[in-house]
């Protein structure tokens, strides 16, 4: 049985959920997969886990780095968080168990993230890796450019 140490309003939502589908997994929703999940909840851009690590020894807690990178292997597995390619770092994934591969949109001016699912562009990779002899586990692809505030401000339309 789960027992949590802060009051159960205090913890997010999203917090809630991912420690919904750990269980529903089989996995054990421990001390330091819960203040993974807090610190990713809390980041505003994509988080290395070295900055996991930083942000946990602000709140005085510590965990090792190679700890942290286990845990975020596991939460990408589970689809509760998504490496971001161009960045190399992590972030919560925003759309749940929405089916079809979930894609990044990235501002390569403001670093803005925007997160997609498009069932029929997995289809269609999944048929072209096929067609090429392969068989796809998963997929990995974002996007870069600007986002329409950035472009607004460099072209003015």
């Amino acid at each position: 049985m789960l027992r949590l140490a802060l009051r159960p309003c205090i913890i997010s939502s999203v917090v809630q959920d991912s420690i919904r589908i750990l269980q529903a997994q089989g996995y054990k929703v421990t001390k330091p997969r819960r203040q993974v999940l807090e610190a990713l909840e809390g980041a505003q851009k994509p988080v290395s886990p070295y900055d996991v690590q930083s942000t946990l020894r602000k709140q005085g807690k510590y965990l090792n780095h190679v700890t942290i990178y286990r845990i975020l292997d596991l939460f990408c597995r589970l689809n509760l968080a998504h490496k971001v390619l161009s960045s190399g770092g992590f972030v919560k994934c925003g759309l749940g168990n929405e089916a079809g591969c979930h894609r990044f949109m990235v501002c390569r001016c403001c670093g803005v993230l925007r997160e997609f699912v498009d069932e029929e562009l997995c289809k269609k990779e999944s048929k072209s890796a096929v067609n090429l002899g392969f068989h796809t586990e998963y997929h990995l692809s974002e996007s870069s450019g600007l986002c329409s505030e950035c472009y607004r401000k460099r072209f003015g339309e």
